[in-house]
Formats: structure tokens, C-alpha cells, sequence
């Protein structure tokens, strides 16, 4: 057991902690129907910009009574929404109409997408620290709507600290989105199908991760979200191919990792594809034994809670 600024006593020289740097937007919009009732929204792909000015996504929605389509909603903060038709289970498609740049609108609507387990009040203004701890410190390309959480626990001066022992940072991005936090579907995990999400390598970080593994250092994947771009892009040999697109890499007990050797990660819901990912990794009863030490030793679990380091 160790505090997380102490993770430097497990880093080797040579070592390369990859991370994910997406950044996360402010995705859930709360909004209102033409007779009061509230709608909640939360975007998870932009699909097309048929007209400046309006730009179409598929949405989550909750409401307390069905939506009738289509239905047209007010959204705090002054955008426009018509939820148009059913995409498929629990998914819609929501045609979003604004003025300006279509993030400066959002910011001005948007709120941090919390997990429904972190509760704030939606009448309430967005709590302002979430804006900013809900976000890596080195996160850069906009487009995820959830945190890669296994990143939050770092700050500039870990990553210093960890820099000056001779171990580096490489970034990845895999936009998290559906895919990563949907509940398993299916009665076998074979059955489940992963949504797709956008992720890039690009060649300069697939030229260094592959130099730094041919002369013995560890590839150190800062959270599962980070561990799938490098497991979509690497070859039978574990050597890494730079490419950028969606993945639907769905990864669970059995799968042999090529690309990885050690995993930071956080502590996960169970049935998601988070767990299985490292139960994959470190191996189903060696899980099953860290999470029951970690209850006992009241670690905090999920998005806001502590991590752990599989070696």
C-alpha cells in the first residue's frame, strides 16, 4: 500500500507511462420541454453539421415522461434542441441549434458529464471545481465525454518527479465515450458488443514507445482507455503501428496482452468493461483478492476514488 505520490518507488529507468490526453466537454446539457417537464441530455457523438449553426448528436436523454417526437426542448443556457428519432436502444438523435462556435456554446450549457453516482443538483450552477478536477492535468484534444479517471491523480509535479528518475510520458487519445462506461450487455460477456470511440497514435509516439520497449523498459499504461489504443494498434509482436480512427477493442478474461506491461488503473463498477479489461490483465482471482483488500482497507472506488498498479 502506498500513496499515489509515492507511485515513483515502482518506476524503472527507461520506463514510458503512456497516457490518455483527451480532454473531457461539458456534455450534459439540462433542458426543458415546451410544458415545463425537464429533460437531461448527455452527448456522446457528434454526427454531422448539416447547416451553420446546427449540429446533430447522439444523445443519452432521461425524462420523466416519454419524449414525443419530435420533441423540442430549451436548453439552459440558450441552445436549441430537437430530439428527433430513437438511434437505437437508449440512444438518440438530437439536433442542437446555437449561435457562435458551437464549444463556446456548449460551455455556456454544458456541464461536467459526473457519473450519475456523483450527485449535484441540476438547479443549481454547475459546481465550478468539477469543471477543472474532472479533467487531467495534461489533457489536450476536446471530445470525451467521460474522464480517463486513472490520469486524474496525477499533477505537474508527479510527473516531474517521475521524469527526473529517468522514466518518460508518451499520450495517446482515445476520446472515452459510450463504449467505455456502458453496463455489459448480453447473458455471456462474449454476447456484449462495445460501442466505437475515436482514438489516434501518432507516429512520433509509436516510433518512441517502440524504441524505448526494443532496450528493455516497461510500457506503463495509464488506464484502460490508454492500454485499448495501445492493444488496437500493435501487431502480433507487440510492436506498435501508428493509426488513428474508432476501436471497439472489447478486452476480457482470456485475451492476451501484446503491447502492455504494467496498468494503472482506478477501482471499477462492476459488470463494465473497465473490470474485465483488468481482470484480462492481472487475471480474474488476483482481482477478486486486490478489490476485497482494497473494501478492507477502505480505499475509495470509482471516477473520484484511488488507483492501484498492476505489475
Amino acid at each position: 500500500h502506498l500513496s499515489f505520490s509515492d507511485i515513483g518507488r515502482c518506476i524503472r529507468p527507461g520506463d514510458v507511462l503512456v497516457a490518455n490526453d483527451t480532454r473531457v466537454i461539458p456534455a450534459r446539457v439540462y433542458a426543458h420541454k415546451p410544458t415545463g417537464g425537464r429533460v437531461e441530455l448527455l452527448l456522446l457523438q457528434f454526427m454531422h453539421s448539416p447547416a451553420p449553426g446546427m449540429q446533430q448528436w447522439q444523445c443519452l436523454a432521461r425524462s420523466h415522461r416519454p419524449l414525443r417526437l419530435p420533441q423540442e426542448l430549451l436548453c439552459d443556457g440558450g441552445m436549441r434542441a430537437i430530439v428527433r428519432e430513437r438511434a437505437q436502444e437508449k440512444l438518440w438523435l438530437v439536433d442542437l441549434y446555437y449561435e457562435g462556435a458551437f464549444d463556446k456554446a456548449l460551455e455556456r450549457c454544458g456541464r461536467p458529464p459526473l457519473p450519475p453516482y456523483i450527485t449535484r443538483d441540476p438547479e443549481q450552477p454547475a459546481h465550478e471545481p468539477d469543471r477543472e478536477r474532472y479533467q487531467t492535468v495534461y489533457a489536450r484534444a476536446a471530445g470525451a465525454v467521460a474522464a480517463p479517471t486513472a490520469g486524474l491523480h496525477f499533477t505537474p509535479e508527479l510527473m516531474a518527479a517521475i521524469e527526473r528518475l529517468g522514466a518518460v510520458f508518451e499520450f495517446v487519445t482515445l476520446h472515452v465515450g459510450y463504449g467505455t462506461f456502458e453496463p455489459l450487455r448480453g447473458d455471456s460477456v462474449e454476447q456484449h458488443r462495445m460501442h466505437s470511440e475515436s482514438y489516434c497514435l501518432s507516429p512520433e509516439a509509436a516510433g518512441r514507445i517502440n524504441r524505448a520497449r526494443r532496450q528493455g523498459g516497461r510500457i506503463i499504461a495509464v488506464g484502460t482507455t490508454s492500454a485499448r489504443v495501445l492493444e488496437t494498434c500493435a501487431d502480433a509482436n507487440g510492436v506498435l503501428h501508428p493509426s488513428e480512427g474508432a476501436t471497439d477493442l472489447f478486452v476480457y478474461p482470456g485475451y492476451r496482452f501484446k503491447a502492455v506491461d504494467a496498468l494503472i488503473t482506478n477501482f471499477h463498477l462492476p459488470r463494465s468493461s473497465l473490470l474485465l479489461l483488468v481482470s484480462a490483465f492481472a487475471g480474474s482471482e488476483a482481482v477478486r483478492q486486490a478489490y476485497a483488500e482494497a473494501v478492507k482497507q477502505r480505499y475509495r472506488f470509482f471516477s473520484y476514488g484511488d488507483a492501484m498498479l498492476v505489475l
